[in-house]
């Protein structure tokens, strides 16, 4: 009998714990229902706009202050700033605010202080919110797929649609040439095209797509390399070879040199930039009239005036300042890893491989008009999911940055026929 007695107070303790548990459980708040990492707290974030969330840390590493590209990296470090915000003030992520302030670190555009930046804030926060240039994130590659953690970059090089741990948005350097090329033969006979570009993966990724779209063609392909500030060798190609077609992936200043003098010297061909060759301080430039006449740029995504939710919530958010496609660049990229996040709070995993699994989960992201929503699909393959389809520009002075959409969102046969397997360089 005081067997039966005892067996029955165990199980009514057990009812009553288990009671206890489930009326503490939905009492709760839902920051403490999420399995939790590095960089996730149940205290308030720093000024946070919701005092009772809990706190998403996010790093940004960028070229803020003495690099080349810090007209890059400051206004799309702002914009995704002001981007979170944002969301905070929309009651932020399932019970969390996100901080992408107290772990901003200036990279000045180098690869051992973009390491050792990375080495002091890894252990702080739940993923990098930006990290600004291909061979700086190269340097933390190994590290951020050994602790599974997620960086969306502030590059667009082709490899990163086969990297489980980048979270990238728009088409690469690599399909953003290859779609130049076909918009082009479409619209006019070619014969030979000539890629003049930097070394490394921004230069050598729009040479390799438009290698393969020269090759799909049948036309004649040359390669040149020019060292920045010094593109007279392209230049001097371009005069030698004359070819219909020059692809040009440099900095803007040299995207200008290289125009301008090619055309006062007699070149009679056209000019397609990748996407940072342009700056509307080109307008100002002695070569603006060139590239008012020859010159189409290609972009992953439409300039900053555009009318889109998107577009209009950026610039209510950003305020007044002097217009810039960086900003828009920086706001853009911003949307996967929202989504991502809000799956994995869904999933009440917000660890790094919670993360990591939740962004394998995503085949579609709001980007609320500016991007195509089939641009956020990461949940398949490198070749199913490399988003291939760019924006035509031309410049134009009437436009707040200089630059206006001529054909919409497009991919040509050749982006859409290419067999990707993991980054076009290797082709």
């Amino acid at each position: 009998m005081d067997s039966v007695r005892s067996r029955t107070s165990v199980l009514r303790a057990l009812a009553a714990a288990a009671l206890l548990t489930a009326a503490l459980t939905g009492c709760a708040g839902s920051s403490d229902a999420h399995a939790t990492g590095p960089g996730v707290t149940k205290e308030p974030c720093p000024n946070a706009v919701n005092k009772k969330n809990g706190c998403i840390y996010l790093g940004i590493i960028s070229d803020l202050t003495t690099g080349p590209f810090k007209d890059l990296g400051g206004p799309m470090t702002q914009a995704e700033q002001k981007f979170w915000q944002r969301v905070n003030q929309q009651g932020g992520i399932k019970g969390y605010d996100v901080d992408v302030v107290t772990y901003v670190r200036d990279n000045r555009y180098d690869i051992e202080v973009h390491r050792r930046a990375h080495n002091e804030i890894k252990g702080k926060v739940l993923a990098l919110a930006q990290t600004l240039g291909s061979p700086m994130t190269d340097a933390i590659l190994p590290d951020l797929r050994s602790s599974k953690m997620i960086a969306v970059p502030a590059s667009w090089a082709s490899k990163w649609d086969a990297e489980d741990v980048i979270l990238e948005s728009g088409a690469s350097y690599c399909y953003e040439a290859m779609n130049a090329i076909d918009y082009t033969s479409q619209r006019t006979r070619l014969k030979k095209v000539m890629s003049v570009h930097y070394p490394g993966d921004y230069g050598g990724d729009a040479a390799a797509g438009a290698q393969i779209a020269a090759k799909a063609h049948d036309l004649t392909f040359t390669d040149v390399e020019v060292v920045q500030g010094e593109p007279q060798a392209g230049i001097t190609a371009i005069l030698a070879q004359k070819p219909d077609l020059v692809i040009v992936t440099t900095g803007p200043a040299d995207a200008a040199t290289i125009v301008g003098e090619s055309v006062s010297s007699g070149y009679d061909g056209r000019f397609f930039g990748s996407n940072p060759t342009w700056d509307k301080t080109l307008l100002k430039n002695r070569a603006a009239r060139a590239l008012k006449a020859r010159y189409l740029q290609t972009a992953p995504w439409k300039p900053f005036a555009t009318d889109s939710p998107g577009h209009t919530a950026m610039r209510a958010a950003l305020g007044s300042v002097d217009p810039n496609d960086n900003y828009t660049s920086g706001w853009v990229s911003s949307y996967p890893l929202k989504a991502v996040l809000q799956k994995a709070a869904e999933n009440k995993d917000l660890t790094r491989e919670g993360l990591l699994e939740a962004l394998k989960q995503t085949s579609v992201v709001d980007y609320e008009g500016m991007l195509p929503s089939a641009a956020g699909n990461f949940s398949g393959d490198a070749n199913t999911s490399a988003f291939r389809q760019s924006v035509i520009n031309r410049p134009d002075d009437r436009e707040f940055t200089g630059i206006k959409v001529i054909s919409d969102f497009m991919a040509g046969p050749t982006a859409r026929t290419h067999r990707f397997t993991g980054n076009c360089q290797q082709k």
